[in-house]
């Protein structure tokens, strides 16, 4: 399990009164038919932060993927790609201790109180990185939301290691102090 994740869980207890196992009877009480009308549950009736009520219905969901089973189907036949996935994770760590790492089937959230990024390998060549950037101009390389639709504002494609350089870990720091 990813270090930021795990850490979250243990301390869900003091930061929202209950333990991930509680809050999963809570969820089974409840029928969503949708990641996020479960989510808004938490945040309206339990006041729940959005990065702990998005981890929460994650976490509570009936599955037999792990976090790590999750990451591997996402990167089966695309191994190439997940030296570009480990760089911007150790881009995002240190932004601060409330960043939430959220494996999901298809893609990976980046989260703080809001997501501000979600990483997707799109093809066995590219990585596409969405950000939310609110008001930022499009340019040549930070393009138009694309297949993020309104999850994002923004969308970097990433082909290399190289390509996680000084321009993209600001735009990422950017949409991190954003999410607030």
């Amino acid at each position: 399990m990813d270090k930021a994740l795990q850490t979250m869980i243990d301390n869900m207890p003091e930061k929202t009164g209950k333990s991930l196992d509680q809050w999963k009877s809570i969820l089974a009480n409840e029928k969503f038919e949708k990641h996020m009308q479960a989510v808004n549950y938490l945040k309206k009736t339990h006041g729940v932060t959005h990065g702990f009520a998005n981890t929460i219905v994650s976490l509570s969901k009936d599955k037999t993927e792990s976090t790590d089973d999750l990451l591997n189907n996402q990167y089966k036949s695309k191994e190439n790609l997940l030296p570009i996935y480990q760089k911007l994770l150790a881009v995002v760590k240190p932004f601060g201790p409330d960043v939430v790492i959220t494996p999901k089937k298809a893609t990976v959230s980046l989260i703080r109180k809001k997501q501000f990024a979600l990483i997707k390998p799109a093809t066995k060549a590219r990585i596409d990185l969405g950000f939310k950037l609110k008001d930022k101009e499009i340019t040549d390389r930070l393009e138009k939301s694309g297949p993020f639709g309104a999850m994002c504002t923004h969308r970097v494609q990433l082909t290399s290691v190289d390509d996680v350089n000084e321009e993209l870990i600001a735009w990422l720091q950017e949409a991190y102090e954003k999410a607030t």
